[in-house]
């Protein structure tokens, strides 16, 4: 589909209202992105028309809602390049599916093993670890940035050693949008005897993401930064490592057979999803993957880009303004800090305008002290926003600082 953005925008009802009186320039994507009507269609559609309960019923309802729910585990996994629908776990979003790793391969922890981690982690990407360090002695191991931001690889090849368990790292950094060179992480770990995690929740939106070419064990996203809904996510696990990991939570649909002195477990990926998933949810991460399928991924990257450019080359004649991470081939995310000015307050103000942008930590406090701040702003740029969005949150700004400075 040739790429409009204004057809683009008008798929997505919230963009036509108002904020404080002014047209709503949504620059928070990174949190959380704006939904199409194919998305909240097909939710809706389906809980009018053919809702039940999954894998469990004999009737119609069951059966076509089995059907809606897996062919939405086909589109993850051709989105994700993944070899078969069994390496497809679904989860309640990539913080769960982070924690079903970590608690998975808690038993093979042993006080000793280390755990590979940068500093620009997400708290998703840190705290599970942390468990393991508190109740299993593991030993977090942290590799540091360049100056522009990137990661360190030199520090990275240096920290993985013959303890290490595995490496789990972003593959775009949610504050900096470093991006990460994930195939030569995978190499560097496997060298180790390592397993391998990624959190993709930004950059399988904004890159082609093949985890088979990767040749990861695990890769994590959430649907709701793709266009789709909140409380659904996904895992991927190759075979290998699905087979290996031990089931996260007890339930139905985990289990192959019940007794009073014995359970047998499912294959995965349905091992690993005890109870009623989230249906609904599910197939509108389906809906969203084909509606985002149907752009030139190209075309996608290109608009953000000149997106971010555009946004960078305004601040830059902003006294007191500094970006933070400017390495090359980064993802359309400019976090920046103003002197003499919180970034809540910032926030708060540009709201006044009708500009939504994040402020606080983005979870994300090692980065914060890496940084040296304790918070910065952060506008995050997505396919339905405009070089005039873009110009009219400049103008915002500067009004701010004159505010705030």
């Amino acid at each position: 589909m040739t790429f409009d953005v204004n057809a683009i925008r008008a798929e997505f009802p919230i963009l036509s209202r108002t904020v404080n009186g002014k047209p709503l320039i949504y620059l928070d994507s990174a949190a959380s992105a704006q939904k199409p009507e194919a998305v909240i269609s097909a939710m809706a559609d389906q809980a009018r028309t053919a809702y039940a309960n999954v894998h469990r019923g004999l009737h119609t309802l069951a059966n076509e809602t089995t059907d809606a729910f897996e062919a939405a585990r086909e589109d993850a996994r051709r989105f994700l390049g993944a070899p078969t629908t069994e390496n497809i776990v679904f989860t309640k979003g990539a913080t769960e599916a982070i924690n079903l790793v970590a608690s998975g391969i808690a038993a093979d922890i042993q006080p000793g093993d280390e755990i590979v981690l940068s500093v620009m982690e997400h708290h998703s990407n840190i705290v599970p670890w942390h468990f393991l360090r508190e109740r299993h002695g593991a030993v977090l191991k942290w590799v540091d940035l360049t100056e522009d931001g990137a990661l360190d690889m030199a520090a990275l090849e240096a920290a993985i050693g013959p303890k290490t368990q595995l490496v789990a790292l972003t593959h775009m950094s949610n504050v900096l949008g470093t991006v990460t060179d994930a195939k030569k992480i995978v190499r560097l770990a496997k060298a180790a005897g390592a397993l391998t995690l990624f959190d993709g929740c930004q950059a399988a939106i904004h890159l082609d993401v093949d985890v088979a070419a990767i040749g990861c064990d695990f890769y994590a996203f959430s649907g709701h930064k793709l266009y789709g809904p909140t409380g659904i996510g996904v895992l991927y696990g190759t075979d290998a490592a699905l087979d290996a990991l031990r089931p996260y939570q007890g339930g139905g649909e985990m289990i192959e057979t019940v007794a009073k002195d014995r359970i047998t477990y499912n294959a995965a990926p349905h091992k690993f999803e005890a109870g009623t998933p989230p249906i609904l949810e599910a197939v509108g991460l389906g809906a969203a993957i084909c509606w985002f399928e149907q752009f030139d991924l190209s075309d996608i990257q290109a608009h953000e880009r000149m997106l971010y450019e555009r946004a960078a080359d305004h601040l830059s004649t902003v006294n007191g303004l500094r970006i933070h991470g400017t390495t090359k081939g980064k993802g359309a995310v400019l976090s920046f800090s103003l002197e003499g000015a919180h970034p809540h307050d910032i926030a708060q103000i540009l709201d006044r305008y009708g500009v939504a942008v994040r402020a606080g930590h983005h979870c994300a406090q090692p980065l914060m002290t890496h940084l040296g701040v304790s918070a910065t702003a952060r506008a995050s740029f997505g396919i339905y926003n405009t070089a005039e969005d873009v110009d009219e949150f400049a103008k915002a700004l500067e009004k701010t600082r004159a505010m705030l400075v």
